[in-house]
């Protein structure tokens, strides 16, 4: 996403509206260019490449759209490496420990850092040049890192990510949003109540798959401490939302004025006929690393059990739960498994709320020992669930125990 000093919109009245790039030919065409460079840098230092975008910006009005196609590029598509013979500071300590001992000794006294790269070529057991450790001995330098990969992408894609970027950063100043999701298929729904889940959303849902959901979401300007980071995993979610057929969104914006030093209410609406294009795959996505390990050595287990990933929503007042998996045995039992990892004790409090709320006699908890539960004001005692515990990773064998004990 982009910087809050790339962000660029107007106003109209109260509302609020963000900067978007045509998909036209002089767009295009500077997309084209902006791709180009990195490209042509291929190999380079990032100080190279940034010398490259800085001839590129020169002084035209625009320049904000070019660093801010620069900064997508640079942060999504392109991997920066420390290339050095050796770790660079154990290489600086080393050539600056030869100079040293160059400096105490009569014969040694015009000795270059060239001479001093040779030397310590000759000192390591190994084929390194003389220009390698001249090269390496500042490599951890951001400027001075490589860039060694790019995955260019097309130029429409880049004005597309350009768009959503701009329109994301409007709710990092949100206070609250609410989202109307319409009678949609409810795959989609699914999928976007595991993006709010991912992100740690606070969100109050009513509704349900056959007419649609009503999700509020209070926004990181409604905390009692304003959090940058909350307000990154709302913008988070617009791509997310993208995935879903029918929905539209209305957000209330804290906006401080730069001239009167003042903070104004602002509106922000969006829709699905937006015209924003997502770039997050549609794709099953894993709530976290628990959960695709968890996969990943269920797949080598020998059981007739079957895991599933799709599972159907369960309503509860004021939310909805999605558990993580469903386990299918072919004499038609069935059960339902959450996993319960790293989180904060509102969340544990709501989800153990959930648990109770859902009524439901067929699901299994797994539980990380790591969690503060009686910080958190839980009782697993009052949780009607089979409690699996674990860990740093959750064995697929303690979950069949808990079924079969």
């Amino acid at each position: 996403m982009l910087p809050t000093d790339l962000l660029i919109h107007r106003y109209s009245g109260e509302e609020i509206l963000p900067k978007r790039l045509k998909l036209d030919k002089a767009s295009l065409s500077l997309a084209e260019e902006v791709i180009e460079i990195f490209v042509a840098c291929r190999g380079q230092s990032q100080g190279h490449l940034d010398r490259q975008l800085q001839d590129l910006e020169g002084d035209s009005p625009d320049y904000r759209v070019k660093r801010g196609l620069a900064h997508l590029l640079r942060s999504s598509f392109c991997e920066f490496e420390i290339i050095s013979p050796l770790e660079p500071q154990a290489l600086r300590h080393r050539v600056f420990s030869a100079a040293a001992r160059g400096v105490l000794s009569p014969q040694a006294t015009e000795l270059t850092l060239e001479m001093l790269a040779i030397a310590l070529s000759q000192e390591l057991d190994r084929e390194v040049l003389p220009s390698h450790i001249q090269a390496g001995l500042y490599a951890d330098l951001p400027e001075n890192r490589i860039l060694t990969q790019f995955d260019a992408p097309t130029p429409e894609a880049l004005l597309h990510r350009y768009n959503l970027s701009q329109v994301q950063g409007i709710f990092y100043k949100a206070t609250d949003l609410v989202i109307n999701a319409h009678r949609n298929d409810p795959g989609e729904y699914k999928l976007l109540f595991r993006y709010l889940k991912l992100f740690q959303l606070m969100a109050y849902i009513e509704g349900e798959a056959d007419q649609g959901f009503t999700i509020t979401i209070d926004g990181p300007t409604s905390l009692f401490k304003p959090s940058t980071r909350y307000g990154l995993a709302i913008a988070k979610l617009v791509p997310a939302l993208l995935h879903v057929t029918r929905w539209s969104l209305t957000a209330n914006l804290r906006i401080r004025d730069s001239y009167s030093d003042t903070v104004k209410a602002k509106r922000f609406a969006l829709d699905s006929d937006c015209g924003l294009v997502t770039h997050y795959p549609p794709g099953k996505t894993y709530d976290s690393m628990i959960e695709e390990s968890f996969v990943n050595r269920w797949d080598s287990l020998k059981t007739e059990w079957r895991l599933e990933r799709e599972v159907d929503l369960i309503p509860i007042p004021g939310s909805v739960m999605i558990p993580d998996f469903r386990l299918v045995h072919p004499d038609g039992r069935s059960l339902l498994l959450e996993i319960v990892g790293y989180w904060r004790p509102d969340y544990l409090r709501k989800k153990f709320s959930q648990v109770r709320q859902s009524g439901r006699d067929d699901l299994i908890l797994a539980i990380s020992e790591r969690l503060n539960l009686e910080k958190a004001g839980v009782n697993v005692d009052q949780v009607p669930a089979r409690i699996v515990w674990f860990k740093d990773k959750l064995s697929p064998k303690a979950v069949l125990q808990a079924i079969d004990p």
